[in-house]
């Protein structure tokens, strides 16, 4: 059989996207080539800031799909499963399950990864919900810009089950939520809730709309510590009790089997709030969009009273809440990261006396993002710096358990952390006072190699895989686990064997920078071990400039998020601020700047030029802009660019030429997305409203017909009259698509050079 048919002749991209143009210069690349003298062949794959050891087996040439293992897990996201005996641990080349006793990760059966066919994606990592008993996954395969089909795997079987079609891809979080017990799960779509139950028949499942809860998006549900289900719609709690679920027929009226549990004075936006329920399930905490946080009792405490309601400062990060409750006391503490330090407040309730305690915390971590044990008794906190335990109940460091980046962590008892960074995934035992680690499988690797035969390999045995991370080397069989290694004599590199020679061939374009090539010495062909072809990909260093806009007319609402997404991609974009925002919120046109993106003029006030009512003149225009020029520099000390557009692009020659008399040029958007048009207007004028999702779709539409270039408008704040969804909130589902697409982000001024 010809080498070409072995592997990935038609190699699908990840969650079948089959027709984005993907992987610019920043694709897939190969390193450390090694071939062995019975046809193993190992490799370093790279994409982004990733990498993993791989390693083929030339000799299963006869079959279709020629066997490639991953001996290495970087530690993007790590999961616990199955009473924590399993681990799971996801990056951008898929998700692999590894016992937690140690040993070499393996595909997870039903979800796409690279060893399975499937290439990466650029853009954030593609989450999922694994169950509490480790037996199923749930992850979404994209099939256009906005929307996927949500897919359940069951992970000893290997098969997976259609869940639903065409859900949006998710904006913020996972849109699935699994039941502490792993008997169902929910899942949002379309601003509705709906329940899927696992049971015996579950390639049976009654259609979606018989498996309604309502309204509400997934921040809408959570369960208790107790198992409980909550519900949280309008200002009303709804609670149910879980083995209630399973004792009506799935026709009937979800909510007819719950109890309401409060009635709050304000209602929850499923959009922008979040809460939680305590332990002991005797109150709830909520978060009014980014504004601030307050306590409020559940049940019979409190007599509708609120309690404690603090303020959060703009531009915080990483908002964490940890609650334990014991003897009719909860202990409730909330973490922030603001400008790189960590706030904390603790609240000491007391359900018998409906008294709080409430206190800003000198004493805090180095880190907002931690972790609560199961006992709760302590605390792991981790970050770039390192990670730190500490003592939940006197609230105190106990110990630094390093100083290097750590990635990702996880309890897998009360007893035993596991963490990840970019050498090791290690299990920490907190309670003996040495604090031990122990390897479980390797990040990475610094150097790969075959061991040369030696005294103590028997002739006949394959030669073992090593890897050196730092200066401690690693070996493996293929089918132990890692285990450190002090005299061991590498084999030479060698990129041929008797059947095979291999070499890496560079290419300018597809999703590969460079390939592995097979030269089969038998039938005299040269091929890659990848397909390094994929129709419609977008030669690397071509790429169309793409700007975003975004629209600051009076509230700064998603403002913070936007803000916190062009971060986390490395993107600069251009803000447009009228007069009335930068007096109102001082604080965020001042972050807009330190961030380092572009400020431009949207005029001094939110006036419709095209309304009758005002009297447009050429000083009209030049004082407005000049104006706004000066309110922005007495704010932020700070010159805006001089760019403007009028508000809601109402324009006109007069008022284009007054803009170019005081040196501004009048930006025009490419197209409409339609994201001001409220929920109120659409009823009004009899228009279709159309979801963030769908937007993003006619975005990517569009702009395939701009090859020159295109500015995009993306509206920032609340509408006065509401909407379902608001397409900020997806700005990281446009940011995937633009890159994934093969796109370059840039400010409106790039836009308007080129």
């Amino acid at each position: 059989m010809r080498v070409e048919n072995v592997y990935l002749n038609k190699i699908p991209l990840f969650f079948v996207l089959f027709f984005f143009a993907l992987f610019n210069a920043l694709g897939i690349s190969f390193q450390d080539i090694n071939l062995s003298n019975d046809d193993r062949l190992i490799y370093r794959a790279n994409f982004q800031d990733q990498h993993a050891i791989f390693v083929s087996y030339l000799s299963d040439q006869s079959t279709v799909n020629m066997r490639m293992q991953q001996l290495t897990a970087f530690p993007e996201k790590l999961y616990i499963a199955d009473n924590g005996r399993i681990i799971i641990s996801l990056s951008r080349f898929g998700a692999v399950r590894i016992p937690t006793a140690g040993g070499l990760p393996s595909v997870i059966p039903g979800y796409p990864s690279f060893t399975e066919n499937n290439l990466p994606l650029q853009g954030r990592l593609q989450d999922l919900a694994v169950s509490a008993d480790g037996r199923w996954i749930l992850y979404i395969e994209p099939t256009s810009p906005g929307y996927g089909n949500l897919l359940l795997a069951n992970i000893a079987a290997g098969t997976r089950q259609m869940v639903s079609e065409k859900i949006e891809l998710p904006a913020l979080g996972f849109p699935a939520k699994w039941s502490p017990d792993s008997q169902f799960f929910v899942y949002s779509k379309g601003s509705r809730l709906f329940y899927y139950p696992i049971n015996n028949s579950i390639t049976s499942q009654v259609h979606e709309r018989f498996r309604t809860i309502g309204q509400g998006s997934i921040n809408s549900v959570l369960w208790g510590q107790q198992g409980d289900f909550y519900y949280f719609t309008a200002n009303t709690i709804y609670r149910v009790i879980n083995p209630e679920i399973f004792t009506r027929t799935m026709f009937g009226d979800f909510l007819s089997i719950g109890n309401v549990a409060a009635v709050l004075p304000v209602d929850f936006d499923s959009l922008f709030d979040q809460y939680w329920i305590a332990p002991d399930a005797g109150a709830v905490l909520i978060k009014k969009r980014e504004k601030g946080f307050f306590l409020y009792p559940l049940g019979d405490h409190g007599a509708g009273t609120v309690m404690p309601h603090v303020s959060i400062p703009f531009g915080m990060e990483n908002f964490n809440v940890f609650w334990t409750s014991a003897a009719g006391r909860s202990t409730l503490t909330v973490l922030y990261s603001l400008q790189n330090n960590t706030k904390a407040w603790r609240f000491e309730i007391n359900n018998q006396t409906n008294t709080v305690l409430t206190t800003e915390l000198a004493n805090t971590p180095s880190f907002a993002t931690g972790s609560l044990s199961p006992d709760g008794n302590r605390a792991a906190f981790w970050g770039e710096r390192g990670l730190e335990l500490w003592d939940y109940a006197e609230w105190q460091l106990i110990q630094r358990l390093g100083n290097s980046a750590v990635l990702s962590c996880v309890w897998a008892n009360s007893r035993h952390l596991i963490t990840g960074d970019s050498r090791f995934i290690e299990e920490i035992n907190i309670l003996l006072p040495t604090y031990p680690r122990r390897i479980i499988c390797l990040s990475g690797a610094d150097e790969i190699a075959f061991e040369e035969n030696t005294e103590r390999t028997f002739a006949r045995s394959p030669l073992r895989i090593l890897a050196r991370k730092g200066t401690v080397w690693f070996a493996t069989d293929g089918r132990s686990a890692w285990t450190t290694e002090s005299n061991i004599q590498l084999r030479p590199v060698s990129l041929s064997s008797d059947r095979f020679r291999v070499f890496l061939e560079t290419l300018n374009q597809g999703p590969f920078r460079n390939i592995p090539m097979l030269r089969n010495l038998q039938s005299f062909t040269t091929v890659p071990l990848f397909s390094s072809s994929h129709a419609g990909h977008i030669p690397q260093g071509r790429q169309t400039q793409i700007a975003l806009c975004f629209d600051l007319y009076d509230d700064d609402t998603g403002l913070s998020f936007v803000l916190k997404a062009l971060h986390r991609y490395n993107k600069r974009a251009t803000f447009f601020l009228n007069g009335e925002f930068i007096r109102r919120n001082p604080h965020a046109a001042g972050a807009i700047t330190k961030a380092g993106h572009e400020t431009a003029s949207l005029f001094f006030a939110p006036i419709d030029f095209s309304d009758t009512r005002y009297r447009i003149t050429e000083s009209f225009i030049t004082q407005g802009l000049a104006r706004n020029e000066d309110e922005f520099f007495r704010i932020t000390g700070r010159e805006l660019s001089l760019l403007w557009h009028p508000p809601f692009f109402r324009s006109s020659r007069l008022i284009t030429s007054a803009a170019s008399s005081a040196g501004y040029f009048t930006v025009e958007r490419s197209f409409d997305p339609g994201d001001w048009i409220s929920r109120e207007e659409t009823l009004k004028l009899n228009l279709r409203h159309i979801p963030p999702s769908e937007m993003i779709e006619q975005i990517m539409e569009k702009i395939t017909a701009a090859p020159s270039g295109a500015i995009i408008p993306i509206r920032l704040g609340l509408l006065p009259g509401g909407r379902d969804e608001y397409l900020f909130q997806y700005i990281e589902v446009l940011l995937d698509a633009l890159i994934r697409s093969g796109y370059e982000v840039v400010p409106v001024s790039a836009v308007i050079r080129r």
